[in-house]
C-alpha cells in the first residue's frame, strides 16, 4: 500500500459526517463504490490501570491528528496512498484494546502512538476493511469501557472542544471513534495557519458532553457536526459530535460541561 502518488487535500470539505465518518464534499453518491479502508486505533487497556475515559477521548482524537499531519501521510509519504485510499471512500475508524504482550506486539507494527495524562492510543495507516494485520485482527472491540474517576474541569476557553451528543449513550470504544471523526473534520476545515499553530500547541483539545439545553444550537451553528450511519448502538442520523474549534467559531453559542 506504499505510492508515491501524493494525496491532495480538499478544496472544500464537507462539514458533517455522514457514516461510519466524515466525508469529502461530493461523495455522498459514490463513496460507497469505492474500496473500502479503515483506520485501525488501538487503546491499551491494562487490567488495573485502565485510563479515565475523557483521557481517552481526547487521546484518541489527538492520534487521528497526529496521523493526518505526519509528513508520512502526506505528499510522498509512504502512507500517502492508504491515506488516499482511505479518504475516497467512508472515513471508518475502529477501536480496539490490547494489554500486555497484545500491545507490545502491535507497538512493532507501522504507526504512531500518542500519550494522554494516562492514556496510550497508537494509530495505523488505513488497511483494507477486510485486510487488517494478524496482530490487529486478533485484538478486540468489545469491552473497552472505561469512567472517568474524577469530573472533568471546564475547558478553557479559547480551547478547541469536542462536545458530545449528552442524549446518546455510546461505549467508550465508539466515542473514541466518533471524537477522531469530529477531530478530523476540524482538520479539514481549518485554513493552513491554524493547523500549523494547533500542532505546533500539541493538538491541544478537550472532550466534554454539552448541556441538554445547548445541543440543538451547537448542531445548528455552523460549526461541523459528525452523524454517524448506525451500524453499530445508536441510531441512523445520530449527531454524534460538534467540534468547536476557535477558528471555525461563527455565531456558536456557547455549552458548558457536565
Amino acid at each position: 500500500m506504499t505510492s508515491s502518488d501524493p494525496f491532495s487535500a480538499p478544496t472544500s470539505p464537507a462539514q458533517t459526517g455522514d457514516g461510519d465518518g466524515p466525508v469529502r464534499a461530493g461523495q455522498a453518491d459514490d463513496r460507497d463504490v469505492a474500496p473500502q479502508f479503515v483506520l485501525p486505533l488501538v487503546v491499551r487497556m491494562e487490567r488495573d490501570a485502565p485510563p479515565a475515559r475523557t483521557d481517552a477521548l481526547e487521546t484518541s482524537a489527538r492520534a487521528v491528528l497526529t496521523f493526518l499531519a505526519d509528513e508520512r501521510a502526506t505528499g510522498d509519504g509512504e502512507w500517502a496512498r492508504a491515506r488516499r485510499d482511505w479518504e475516497d471512500a467512508r472515513i471508518r475508524k475502529v477501536v480496539r484494546r490490547a494489554r500486555g504482550a497484545e500491545w507490545r506486539r502491535a507497538e512493532k507494527l507501522p504507526g504512531i502512538t500518542v500519550t494522554g495524562r494516562e492514556a496510550e492510543v497508537r494509530v495505523y495507516p488505513p488497511v483494507p476493511l477486510d485486510g487488517w494485520p494478524k496482530d490487529l485482527a486478533r485484538l478486540q472491540v468489545s469491552g473497552t469501557e472505561l469512567e472517568d474517576r474524577d469530573t472533568p474541569q471546564a475547558p478553557a476557553p479559547a480551547s478547541p472542544v469536542l462536545w458530545l451528543n449528552p442524549g446518546l449513550e455510546m461505549s467508550a470504544g465508539k466515542t473514541m471513534a466518533q471524537t477522531g471523526h469530529a477531530a478530523q473534520l476540524a482538520w479539514w476545515e481549518l485554513p493552513e495557519p491554524a493547523r500549523a499553530a494547533w500542532r505546533e500547541a500539541g493538538f491541544a483539545l478537550s472532550v466534554r458532553t454539552a448541556e441538554a439545553d445547548r445541543w440543538a444550537g451547537l448542531v445548528d451553528s455552523g460549526l461541523p457536526v459528525v452523524r454517524d450511519a448506525g451500524f453499530t448502538e445508536i441510531a441512523p442520523g445520530s449527531c454524534t459530535v460538534v467540534t468547536d474549534h476557535p477558528a471555525l467559531r461563527p455565531r456558536a453559542p456557547r455549552a458548558t460541561a457536565r
